[in-house]
């Protein structure tokens, strides 16, 4: 269960700029991520790799539902999905 959250570590950007901060968020909430990342354990029969990019999908996937998208460099608020909080 806690690794399911592990992708939010990549909040930890916005500790410096939001710059940074909506890479790092957009690197560790990317979809295309999880699936190479699956993809390239699945070739290299590694389950780890495997479940990484499990875990990285579904988090993904769940933060979509919650309306959380990929970060603008303006704030954590603006997402590709619209503001959050309206």
């Amino acid at each position: 269960m806690v690794l399911f959250f592990a992708p939010d570590f990549g909040m930890l950007g916005y500790l410096f700029n939001t710059k940074i901060g909506a890479f790092t968020y957009n690197l560790f909430h990317h979809r295309g991520l999880a699936i190479l990342i699956w993809i390239l354990g699945f070739y290299l029969q590694n389950e780890v790799f495997q479940l990484i990019g499990v875990i990285l999908f579904s988090h993904v996937a769940f933060d979509r539902i919650l309306g959380y998208g990929l970060k603008y460099e303006k704030g954590f608020k603006f997402t590709h999905l619209g503001e959050i909080g309206n």
